[in-house]
């Protein structure tokens, strides 16, 4: 009788191991010790948040440099198909541009 209860007690300690064992992998897949550690120290809020303003800034400020240069390269290059109604309107805005740099 007592083998039938160890038997029992040990079945019920291996599904108990294993639904430890899934706990603890999911956390891990999850991150959970991170987003506690972050969400725990309000330093550290602030230094991911201050970094990524940084990036995100510098990023935005080289993609619009990039961006109003291949405009430019274009509309020059439409004004010298010498287009008569859409040159003059480029030949504007070029020479706009141009100016304020």
């Amino acid at each position: 009788m007592s083998e039938f209860f160890n038997k029992i007690k040990n079945k019920k300690i291996d599904v108990l191991n294993n639904s430890i064992n899934n706990l603890i992998e999911t956390f891990q897949k999850s991150n959970v010790e991170e987003w506690t550690y972050i969400f725990g120290s309000k330093k550290e809020i602030i230094k991911r948040n201050l970094i990524a303003g940084i990036f995100r800034g510098v990023g935005i400020g080289i993609g619009v440099t990039i961006i109003t240069a291949i405009l430019v390269i274009l509309l020059q290059r439409i004004v010298a198909l010498n287009i008569p109604i859409i040159g003059e309107y480029i030949a504007d805005i070029v020479e706009i541009v141009q100016k304020s740099r």
